[in-house]
């Protein structure tokens, strides 16, 4: 089976174009006036990949001074010190950053909070679990940081695009069955409460995992195959071959639509559709091409 790729630039709606255009100018450093004034943090930490792609996109990426080693976007955010792993910081490395705020999504154990507000620093957790979600968020860190200005207009973009998206797939009464993989060993999907359901919706497909009322959770191969999606989409990159080849492989497997109109994908930067966060509207456009690839004329 080939490898077919995710990635058509054609495909992408003009727009993600502006949201890129917006976010590389979030992610300009630039001096900021407003977080001169002393209502507004100079120093923080971000304890999840999402806040700090967030707080890059509407240019106070200046301000981290911490980071936890999930944090991995955009490429200037690799430069700011590892604080811990994703929702579970190191409390002695964030006491000697100093952060004056610290802006978290969900941590490891509620004791981990206690404990931040006992070394009186402050702290604000971002609720963003869908798309949605996402413009409040960015909104939110533009009054915490000072740069409402850069935050709004990127808000703006992404509610826009999101009720683009909606009103499409409102108008698609043949919704296509698509599989995410998210891991392969053993195997996960994304269920009906997952943010990646949620991006299945607005690009027009309908989430074979919405038949488990979870998050995220394991399945059998067997639950996959009576399933029957018409795509596959591999959200991981696997080391030995291609995602799709061993799709293709499994037992059971050929007689799938996906795998047998040549439908399975591979090869994505899977942080784009699990993390909610600035870069969502080209985690979409990315889903609605691969909903809408046409099927192989021959095999």
């Amino acid at each position: 089976m080939p490898v077919r790729s995710p990635h058509n630039p054609a495909s992408i709606p003009l727009v993600c174009v502006v949201l890129l255009l917006s976010m590389l100018a979030g992610c300009t450093r630039q001096p900021s006036r407003k977080t001169e004034d002393s209502d507004h943090p100079r120093r923080i930490v971000s304890l999840a990949p999402s806040v700090t792609e967030m707080l890059y996109a509407i240019g106070a990426g200046e301000l981290l001074v911490g980071r936890t080693s999930a944090c991995d976007w955009p490429e200037e955010a690799k430069k700011v010190p590892v604080i811990g792993s994703f929702g579970h910081p190191s409390l002695e490395v964030l006491a000697a950053a100093q952060p004056d705020l610290v802006i978290d999504v969900d941590l490891a154990d509620e004791q981990i909070g206690r404990k931040i507000a006992a070394m009186n620093i402050r702290r604000e957790p971002i609720q963003c679990r869908r798309p949605e979600d996402v413009p409040p968020a960015l909104r939110k860190l533009g009054v915490l940081t000072g740069h409402t200005r850069q935050a709004d207009s990127l808000a703006g973009v992404i509610e826009k695009g999101l009720a683009s998206f909606r009103k499409e797939a409102e108008l698609r009464t043949n919704k296509t069955g698509i599989y995410l993989e998210i891991w392969n060993d053993p195997l996960w999907t994304g269920g009906r409460h997952s943010f990646t359901s949620s991006m299945i919706a607005y690009a027009g497909g309908r989430n074979i995992g919405d038949a488990v009322d979870k998050e995220y959770f394991e399945i059998s191969p067997e639950w996959v195959i009576r399933q029957n999606p018409d795509v596959i989409a591999c959200m991981y990159m696997s080391k030995k071959s291609p995602a799709s080849e061993i799709v293709g492989s499994r037992p059971g497997w050929s007689g799938i639509n996906a795998v047998k109109y040549g439908r399975v994908y591979g090869d994505f930067d899977n942080n784009i559709y699990l993390r909610p966060g600035p870069r969502v509207l080209e985690g979409i456009a990315s889903l609605k091409s691969l909903l809408e690839s046409p099927v192989p004329v021959s095999r």
